[in-house]
């Protein structure tokens, strides 16, 4: 399904619930946010979403530990993680996702190759407590941009199939 389906999908979803979405994204630029803000009526559930390319605005903006980034390299599930729960915090959000990762050409290592993706995803339950999960997606060296429209798929429809359980 296409970026531009999956967004209706997600805000309609989100208008039914009354949840506002955020987004903190590296490797995909905004392109998520853009997908969402794409679509008419999307003011009723986004706000404001996060553009943090660099460890520095991963820290400043959403509050990624110096510490984490340093362990772990920022494409990895725990600095995915603790992007979207920094975003839920910051914009008061019901749901946040987050994408960190390595679209290529340039970058990769055997250890962390091109077209892996990290994914955050932090949201309220019922009981306004926090969950967190994060994931990794290996989508392969298919060139930068096929690598960021995937993720920008991965992600919403992430978001969709958590809302929709």
């Amino acid at each position: 399904m296409t970026s531009a389906k999956l967004a209706a999908q997600l805000i309609d979803l989100l208008k039914r619930q009354k949840k506002i979405v955020t987004t903190v994204e590296s490797c995909t630029g905004g392109l998520i946010a853009g997908a969402i803000t794409g679509i008419s009526g999307s003011s009723e559930v986004f706000e404001q979403g996060f553009i943090t390319y660099s460890n520095a605005a991963k820290t400043a903006l959403v509050y990624v530990p110096e510490a984490l980034l340093k362990a772990y390299g920022a494409v990895s599930i725990e600095v995915a993680a603790s992007m979207a729960e920094g975003a839920l915090t910051t914009a008061g959000a019901d749901i946040a996702l987050s994408v960190t990762g390595i679209a290529g050409p340039t970058g990769g290592s055997a250890e962390k190759p091109v077209g892996m993706v990290c994914f955050g995803l932090s949201y309220l339950d019922i009981e306004k407590q926090r969950l967190t999960l994060a994931q990794v997606r290996q989508f392969g060296d298919i060139g930068r941009e096929a690598v960021r429209q995937a993720s920008v798929e991965h992600a919403l429809q992430w978001a969709i199939d958590t809302l929709s359980a």
